[in-house]
């Protein structure tokens, strides 16, 4: 495990240096920081502080800034479930509840222990017309029912035990 994380550390320090170790480049680095770890571990960060001369403080803040970076482990399957206007009229709450009972989910806490899965509600997809929407991590699907949610999670479940044999 320790050998694990002296690579991705290596990593993180290849991305620095290759962004010149330039602190006007922060996004750009944090961005594929995030894509080793798929999400922003304080080693991480405290290494980039060091390397890029800021400090750790700064990074937080446009870490927190950006709805895009995430200071907490993510599971591999990012599930994101629309409950703005559209997607609420045509009941995503209901897709949301049978995800949540399914994965063993709630409100505080949205990812599974076995980091399959997390589960982010948002405000919006920009795929009204879909409404409801889900999208699991690049995958969008649209006209979204508890049952049809359900089916790919199981059908994820079963790849990965699948790929596990």
């Amino acid at each position: 495990m320790a050998d694990q994380i002296d690579t991705k550390l290596e990593k993180v320090c290849e991305i620095v240096d290759k962004w010149n170790c330039d602190p006007s480049k922060l996004v750009p680095i944090l961005q594929e920081v995030q894509e080793i770890y798929r999400y922003l571990p304080e080693d991480a960060i405290n290494l980039c502080a060091r390397k890029l001369k800021i400090s750790a403080a700064q990074i937080y803040g446009v870490a927190t800034f950006y709805a895009h970076f995430s200071l907490t482990p993510k599971g591999k399957y990012l599930i994101k479930c629309c409950n703005g206007t559209a997607c609420h009229v045509k009941k995503s709450m209901s897709v949301l509840d049978a995800i949540m009972k399914k994965l063993g989910l709630n409100e505080k806490k949205l990812t599974t222990d076995d980091m399959l899965f997390t589960l982010e509600i948002v405000s919006c997809l920009g795929a009204c017309g879909l409404a409801p929407v889900m999208v699991i991590n690049e995958d969008v699907h649209g006209q979204m029912t508890p049952e049809k949610a359900l089916k790919f999670i199981d059908e994820i479940i079963a790849n990965e035990k699948g790929a596990a044999k």
